[in-house]
């Protein structure tokens, strides 16, 4: 799956809420992403830290896309367990969401999530691990 096939499915396939995260997908491979969630002021909470929140939201699109690019394509699937640690709070800067799949089988996928602030690859700010039901196996 490209980069190009990996919008498409961001657009055509999430919620008008989701899409406004203004998420942008940097990589996809067979069973990894790497997205980008743009600092905005918009997302933060009191004291000027992004929101838990959107790095959640921004960790599950990742991981449903990492998904599809194992697969081939967009299939539908649901969320079944995301579990996220916020190691720090992130201010000012862009967060690169890296995904890869440890385990594909026909009805269940299994992700690691990691999240860091740009230029900050080995600093994390948040952890995730994600279980998906893959609908029509």
């Amino acid at each position: 799956m490209t980069v190009e096939e990996a919008e498409k499915v961001l657009r055509e396939n999430f919620a008008p809420w989701v899409l406004d995260l203004g998420l942008r997908v940097e990589e996809v491979g067979e069973g990894t992403a790497r997205l980008r969630l743009p600092w905005s002021g918009r997302l933060a909470r009191e004291g000027g830290g992004l929101s838990g929140q959107a790095l959640m939201a921004a960790a599950d699109t990742a991981t449903v896309l990492a998904v599809a690019g194992a697969r081939g394509g967009f299939v539908p699937m649901t969320t079944v367990q995301l579990q996220t640690t916020f190691q720090r709070a992130v201010r000012d800067a862009d967060v690169l969401v890296d995904v890869r799949l440890t385990k594909l089988g026909r009805t269940l996928a299994f992700a690691d999530v990691a999240m860091a602030a740009d230029g900050r690859p080995d600093d994390l700010v948040a952890h995730a691990t994600a279980v998906y039901a893959i609908l029509g196996g």
